[in-house]
């Protein structure tokens, strides 16, 4: 009876602890997706002088570029750096130059993504590049008007044209307009298009 007592016993064990690995992996899976879900848009605090910008990136559209962006945002590299040119009606651009003009160290570039990203329009930031349509680095801007003419052109096969729109402004546009009005004159890798009064990003941060 007692042989018999344990043959039953042990199937029930299995049994339980079968159940309790599905409730664990379930679990586990379900926060799996909603961490996934969170970090398809994460967001990024810049803190200026003016006040702050809340930047939403797009991930699902633009992976390599959101990646490239928040490796410079974690590692420190927009903080006391400015934005160096205003071209009111047009954009406002940042990235590797502080309020002397002098440019910091950055990383190798990254490949274009206008084949899958959304359009200039408004309030989204996108990465600048030189003729190399593939060499883009810590270069970027907020557009201040629907600039469609910056979009990947329609009879491009080889994704090598345009500006790859990667997040949009969450929250703070009007500062983004503030810095826009800054009067011009300061000093910079664009002559004549930076603030006479420097706008700093004092603090990139991302967002929990």
């Amino acid at each position: 009876m007692g042989s018999e007592r344990r043959g039953i016993g042990r199937p029930i064990r299995m049994a339980l602890r079968i159940a309790k690995l599905l409730v664990f992996v379930g679990m586990t899976f379900a926060v799996s997706v909603a961490s996934a879900a969170e970090d398809a848009a994460p967001k990024v605090s810049f803190q200026t002088n003016l006040g702050e910008i809340v930047f939403e990136l797009d991930r699902e559209h633009a992976p390599a570029t959101v990646a490239n962006f928040l490796r410079y945002v974690t590692e420190g590299h927009f903080d006391g750096t400015v934005f160096y040119r205003v071209v009111p009606g047009f954009v406002i651009q940042a990235g590797s130059f502080d309020a002397e003009g002098k440019p910091r160290g950055v990383h190798d570039p990254i490949p274009l993504e206008t084949a899958t990203t959304p359009s200039n329009t408004r309030g989204t930031m996108a990465m600048g590049h030189g003729d190399d349509p593939n060499s883009a680095r810590a270069e970027f801007f907020i557009n201040l008007a629907d600039n469609k003419a910056l979009d990947r052109q329609p009879d491009d096969l080889d994704n090598k044209t345009g500006f790859a729109a990667f997040g949009h402004v969450a929250t703070g546009m009007e500062v983004v307009d503030a810095i826009a009005a800054l009067p011009l004159g300061g000093v910079g890798p664009f002559p004549g298009a930076a603030p006479l009064t420097p706008a700093v990003i004092q603090k990139a941060s991302v967002l929990k």
